[in-house]
């Protein structure tokens, strides 16, 4: 069942949002070659204990770190440790906070020093499908109308988008109903209401689209060992459109 959020309700997932928003923004400023991904799960934390919310990922079915860290052929799911990152590499950072009971989800990648052309292509393509999608989240159009949006921007570019793995609701748990593919599957989806609140998140490889989990069966990596990148935003569906969750608004810190 689709739970449609009051505008209360939808006020604490915002601040939950810029939680989210915050750590996301210091990764940006504090990734450099050296740094050992565990280094970046204490980053977010302290951020997270200072905001008086919780990590939303520590704990979530066994996981054990406040983010996930992936790095180049990782699609999702990286537990952080102690890992160095390299000139070249690209991180991909997954943060969930709640804040009051409520939940916000984001993720973007990031290079690290001076990256390849592919990969800074694959970047760019991936954050623009992320936009694509949200353009597309007005009450009365199609849940994939979202899906298609992103799945042809990404497939006109040369990419692929992961199957396996898709985005979703968010409320009061990390994961609600509905489902929300980047690709089309069959059907129609439910239409879009104001008040649902959703976590969309493409994940595009710059090779095919298979995945698998590696032996730590949190760690998903593309099947082929090509690049993948991640961007997310948590967004509120409204009378009026979308409004992104997870980003800093004027007058925040």
């Amino acid at each position: 069942m689709i739970i449609i959020k009051s505008p209360q309700e939808i006020e604490l997932m915002r601040q939950a949002g810029r939680v989210v928003a915050k750590v996301l923004q210091e990764m940006e400023r504090v990734i450099e070659p050296g740094l050992t991904t565990r280094s970046l799960d204490a980053v977010a934390r302290r951020i997270i204990d200072r905001c008086q919310a919780e990590p939303a990922f520590l704990g979530y079915m066994g996981f054990p770190a406040s983010i996930c860290v992936s790095l180049n052929e990782e699609v999702v799911h990286g537990i952080p440790g102690p890992r160095r990152l390299k000139k070249g590499d690209i991180v991909s950072v997954d943060v969930g906070a709640r804040y009051k009971g409520y939940c916000g989800d984001a993720a973007a990648s990031f290079p690290v020093g001076e990256i390849s052309t592919l990969a800074k292509r694959l970047l760019a393509v991936t954050e623009v499908s992320l936009q694509r999608g949200i353009a597309q989240a007005y009450p009365g159009n199609n849940l994939y109308d979202i899906s298609a949006a992103i799945q042809t921007y990404v497939e006109a570019a040369g990419f692929s988008i992961v199957r396996e793995y898709v985005g979703h609701g968010i409320g009061t748990n990390m994961h609600e109903e509905p489902q929300v593919p980047n690709f089309v599957p069959m059907g129609r989806g439910p239409e879009l209401e104001a008040g649902m609140v959703i976590a969309i998140e493409p994940m595009v490889n710059a090779g095919g689209w298979a995945t698998e989990t590696k032996d730590d069966q949190w760690t998903v990596v593309t099947q082929d060992g090509s690049l993948s990148a991640h961007f997310e935003h948590t967004v509120a569906i409204l009378e009026d459109g979308p409004e992104i969750l997870t980003s800093l608004q004027e007058g925040m810190e």
